[in-house]
């Protein structure tokens, strides 16, 4: 039986060279495409693939808050994230959104079918590099800010560090501007911090960026 993909990542040139690798493999077909966040959603619900490979940084909301959605209306989707980000906190917030693979951009081709074959079988797919970050992020001393924020808090944090102001950051996730001045001061409160200099500082620190 055919697996349907759909793939997710905002550059056309990279879907095309990896949509190729994909239909290459017996018994795996890419049937969707999307190229943001609200787009990836929105055709989820429409094609209902057997498994969702998807980058996390996309225009609007980016790829933690897209695997947050899908999995609340799909709760048994299968989402492998395929992504440039190698630091460990991005591959936490993933798996914490409902993401069941991690695997980094500069992995071989053969890593990234693994992984696709490991995700589908419902098994869990890191790829050796983000596996090597997440065991050292265990032994640091000081709380990262992927183990103190929800999902939700970081995708509002990305956003922040992208110079997006509450009344953006409101219209992109579909929030109030209250509620996201709210989850702003919860970040602030939950990471130690009393400006947006200081948060921002600490974002670096960690290797955390839009």
């Amino acid at each position: 039986m055919t697996q349907r993909i759909m793939l997710v990542d905002d550059h056309a040139v990279v879907r095309e060279g990896y949509r190729a690798l994909l239909d290459r493999q017996p018994g795996l077909a890419v049937v969707a495409e999307a190229g943001e966040g609200a787009e990836a959603y929105r055709l989820f619900k429409q094609a209902r693939p057997d498994l969702v490979v998807m980058d996390l940084s996309l225009p609007g909301f980016g790829g933690v808050e897209a695997i947050r959605r899908i999995r609340q209306w799909d709760g048994t989707a299968r989402i492998l994230v395929f992504t440039m980000h190698q630091n460990a906190a991005f591959a936490v917030q993933a798996i914490r959104a409902g993401a069941l693979g991690y695997v980094t951009k500069s992995s071989p081709p053969e890593v990234l079918i693994g992984a696709v074959r490991d995700v589908l079988a419902g098994r869990m797919a890191l790829s050796p590099d983000i596996d090597h970050e997440l065991a050292l992020s265990r032994l640091k001393e000081t709380p990262s800010v992927a183990e103190v924020l929800s999902p939700r808090e970081f995708e509002v944090l990305r956003l922040l560090l992208a110079d997006k102001g509450t009344d953006d950051i409101a219209e992109t996730l579909n929030l109030s501007p209250k509620t996201v001045a709210n989850i702003r001061s919860q970040i602030r409160a939950k990471l130690g911090v009393q400006s947006d200099i200081a948060l921002t500082l600490l974002a670096l620190r960690q290797g955390i960026s839009a």
